[in-house]
Protein backbone atom coordinates (compact mmCIF):
# COMPACT_ATOMS: atom_id res chain seq x y z
CA UNK A 1 0.00 0.00 0.00
CA UNK A 2 1.31 3.48 -0.83
CA UNK A 3 -0.04 4.79 2.48
CA UNK A 4 -0.92 3.38 5.87
CA UNK A 5 -4.28 1.56 5.47
CA UNK A 6 -7.20 3.69 6.59
CA UNK A 7 -10.52 2.07 5.66
CA UNK A 8 -13.19 4.65 4.87
CA UNK A 9 -16.62 3.00 5.11
CA UNK A 10 -19.98 3.81 6.68
CA UNK A 11 -21.81 0.67 7.76
CA UNK A 12 -25.31 1.14 9.11
CA UNK A 13 -27.97 -1.09 10.65
CA UNK A 14 -30.70 1.43 9.66
CA UNK A 15 -29.82 3.07 6.33
CA UNK A 16 -32.07 2.21 3.38
CA UNK A 17 -29.62 3.54 0.76
CA UNK A 18 -26.15 2.19 0.08
CA UNK A 19 -23.63 4.13 -1.97
CA UNK A 20 -21.21 1.67 -3.58
CA UNK A 21 -18.33 3.76 -4.84
CA UNK A 22 -14.88 3.06 -6.18
CA UNK A 23 -12.20 3.74 -3.53
CA UNK A 24 -11.30 6.72 -1.37
CA UNK A 25 -9.12 9.40 -2.94
CA UNK A 26 -6.23 11.02 -1.08
CA UNK A 27 -8.36 13.82 0.41
CA UNK A 28 -10.88 11.28 1.72
CA UNK A 29 -8.04 9.08 2.99
CA UNK A 30 -6.65 12.04 4.94
CA UNK A 31 -10.01 13.15 6.37
CA UNK A 32 -11.54 9.72 6.96
CA UNK A 33 -14.87 11.05 5.64
CA UNK A 34 -16.23 9.44 2.43
CA UNK A 35 -16.94 11.73 -0.51
CA UNK A 36 -15.38 14.65 1.36
CA UNK A 37 -14.23 16.26 -1.88
CA UNK A 38 -15.54 17.86 -5.08
CA UNK A 39 -16.94 14.48 -6.20
CA UNK A 40 -18.95 14.34 -2.99
CA UNK A 41 -20.26 17.86 -3.58
CA UNK A 42 -21.46 16.82 -7.04
CA UNK A 43 -22.95 13.56 -5.74
CA UNK A 44 -24.89 15.42 -3.02
CA UNK A 45 -26.10 17.83 -5.71
CA UNK A 46 -27.31 14.88 -7.81
CA UNK A 47 -29.09 13.41 -4.78
CA UNK A 48 -30.37 16.83 -3.65
CA UNK A 49 -29.26 16.20 -0.06
CA UNK A 50 -27.19 18.37 2.21
CA UNK A 51 -24.02 17.23 4.01
CA UNK A 52 -25.87 16.56 7.26
CA UNK A 53 -28.35 14.23 5.54
CA UNK A 54 -25.63 12.58 3.45
CA UNK A 55 -23.52 11.73 6.49
CA UNK A 56 -26.50 10.58 8.59
CA UNK A 57 -25.79 6.87 9.19
CA UNK A 58 -29.50 6.24 9.63
CA UNK A 59 -30.03 7.30 6.01
CA UNK A 60 -26.94 6.38 3.98
CA UNK A 61 -24.38 3.60 4.15
CA UNK A 62 -21.25 4.16 2.08
CA UNK A 63 -19.16 1.14 1.11
CA UNK A 64 -16.59 1.58 -1.67
CA UNK A 65 -15.21 -1.35 -3.65
CA UNK A 66 -11.80 -0.70 -2.12
CA UNK A 67 -11.89 0.49 1.47
CA UNK A 68 -8.52 2.29 1.37
CA UNK A 69 -6.82 4.82 -0.92
CA UNK A 70 -5.03 2.73 -3.58
CA UNK A 71 -2.46 5.39 -4.55
CA UNK A 72 -1.67 7.05 -7.87
CA UNK A 73 -0.54 5.70 -11.21
CA UNK A 74 2.42 7.18 -13.14
CA UNK A 75 0.16 9.90 -14.61
CA UNK A 76 -1.10 11.02 -11.20
CA UNK A 77 -4.56 9.45 -11.51
CA UNK A 78 -6.06 7.34 -8.76
CA UNK A 79 -5.33 3.65 -9.16
CA UNK A 80 -8.30 1.28 -9.34
CA UNK A 81 -9.56 -0.30 -6.11
CA UNK A 82 -7.23 -3.01 -4.83
CA UNK A 83 -8.40 -6.41 -6.09
CA UNK A 84 -8.22 -8.22 -2.76
CA UNK A 85 -10.55 -5.90 -0.84
CA UNK A 86 -13.97 -6.69 -2.35
CA UNK A 87 -13.63 -10.51 -2.31
CA UNK A 88 -12.37 -10.38 1.27
CA UNK A 89 -14.91 -7.98 2.79
CA UNK A 90 -17.80 -7.07 0.53
CA UNK A 91 -20.19 -9.98 1.20
CA UNK A 92 -19.67 -9.77 4.96
CA UNK A 93 -20.33 -6.04 5.04
CA UNK A 94 -23.41 -6.27 2.82
CA UNK A 95 -24.79 -9.22 4.77
CA UNK A 96 -24.63 -7.03 7.87
CA UNK A 97 -27.06 -4.58 6.21
CA UNK A 98 -30.09 -6.59 5.01
CA UNK A 99 -32.32 -3.50 5.36
CA UNK A 100 -30.76 -1.77 2.31
CA UNK A 101 -33.44 -1.11 -0.33
CA UNK A 102 -31.50 0.90 -2.92
CA UNK A 103 -27.88 0.50 -3.97
CA UNK A 104 -26.30 3.30 -5.99
CA UNK A 105 -23.42 1.70 -7.91
CA UNK A 106 -21.02 4.43 -8.88
CA UNK A 107 -18.51 3.82 -11.66
CA UNK A 108 -17.36 0.78 -13.58
CA UNK A 109 -15.84 -1.19 -10.69
CA UNK A 110 -18.98 -1.09 -8.55
CA UNK A 111 -21.13 -1.77 -11.61
CA UNK A 112 -19.04 -4.79 -12.60
CA UNK A 113 -19.24 -6.28 -9.10
CA UNK A 114 -22.90 -5.61 -8.35
CA UNK A 115 -24.45 -5.96 -11.79
CA UNK A 116 -22.42 -8.83 -13.21
CA UNK A 117 -23.73 -9.98 -16.59
CA UNK A 118 -26.33 -7.21 -16.52
CA UNK A 119 -23.55 -4.66 -16.97
CA UNK A 120 -23.29 -3.42 -20.56
CA UNK A 121 -20.23 -3.03 -22.79
CA UNK A 122 -19.19 0.25 -21.18
CA UNK A 123 -20.17 2.61 -18.39
CA UNK A 124 -22.27 4.84 -20.66
CA UNK A 125 -24.40 1.95 -21.88
CA UNK A 126 -24.69 0.53 -18.36
CA UNK A 127 -25.99 3.85 -17.01
CA UNK A 128 -28.18 4.36 -20.09
CA UNK A 129 -29.90 1.05 -19.21
CA UNK A 130 -30.72 2.37 -15.71
CA UNK A 131 -34.43 1.60 -16.00
CA UNK A 132 -33.82 -2.09 -16.61
CA UNK A 133 -31.45 -2.20 -13.64
CA UNK A 134 -33.60 -0.19 -11.25
CA UNK A 135 -36.86 -1.94 -12.04
CA UNK A 136 -35.47 -5.48 -12.20
CA UNK A 137 -37.05 -7.82 -9.70
CA UNK A 138 -34.25 -7.83 -7.10
CA UNK A 139 -33.54 -6.64 -3.61
CA UNK A 140 -31.96 -4.31 -3.07
CA UNK A 141 -32.76 -2.33 -6.20
CA UNK A 142 -29.63 -1.26 -8.09
CA UNK A 143 -29.11 2.04 -9.90
CA UNK A 144 -25.90 2.57 -11.91
CA UNK A 145 -24.38 6.06 -11.89
CA UNK A 146 -21.25 7.55 -13.44
CA UNK A 147 -18.57 8.67 -11.05
CA UNK A 148 -19.33 12.25 -9.94
CA UNK A 149 -15.73 13.34 -10.62
CA UNK A 150 -15.05 16.60 -12.43
CA UNK A 151 -13.38 14.40 -15.07
CA UNK A 152 -16.88 13.27 -16.08
CA UNK A 153 -18.22 16.79 -16.73
CA UNK A 154 -17.93 16.31 -20.50
CA UNK A 155 -19.73 12.95 -20.22
CA UNK A 156 -22.61 14.62 -18.38
CA UNK A 157 -22.87 17.29 -21.10
CA UNK A 158 -22.86 14.63 -23.85
CA UNK A 159 -25.56 12.63 -22.09
CA UNK A 160 -28.31 15.10 -21.10
CA UNK A 161 -30.73 12.20 -20.44
CA UNK A 162 -28.77 11.54 -17.25
CA UNK A 163 -29.83 14.85 -15.69
CA UNK A 164 -33.21 15.06 -17.42
CA UNK A 165 -34.46 11.49 -16.92
CA UNK A 166 -32.41 9.51 -14.39
CA UNK A 167 -31.80 12.12 -11.68
CA UNK A 168 -35.50 13.03 -11.20
CA UNK A 169 -36.37 9.34 -10.68
CA UNK A 170 -33.45 8.91 -8.30
CA UNK A 171 -34.50 11.96 -6.29
CA UNK A 172 -38.10 10.78 -6.10
CA UNK A 173 -36.97 7.35 -4.85
CA UNK A 174 -34.69 8.99 -2.27
CA UNK A 175 -37.49 11.23 -1.01
CA UNK A 176 -39.52 8.09 -0.31
CA UNK A 177 -36.65 6.11 1.27
CA UNK A 178 -35.20 8.91 3.40
CA UNK A 179 -38.41 10.03 5.08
Amino acid sequence: MPHEPRPVVVISPKAKVLIAGQAPGLRVHESGLPFNDASGDRLREWLQVDRETFYDRDRFAIVPMGFCFPGYDTRGSDLPPRRECAPQWRARVLDAMPQIELMLVIGQYAQAWHMGAERRENMTETVRAWRAALFANRSPAVLPLPHPSWRNSAWIKRNPWFVEELLPVLRERLTFLLR
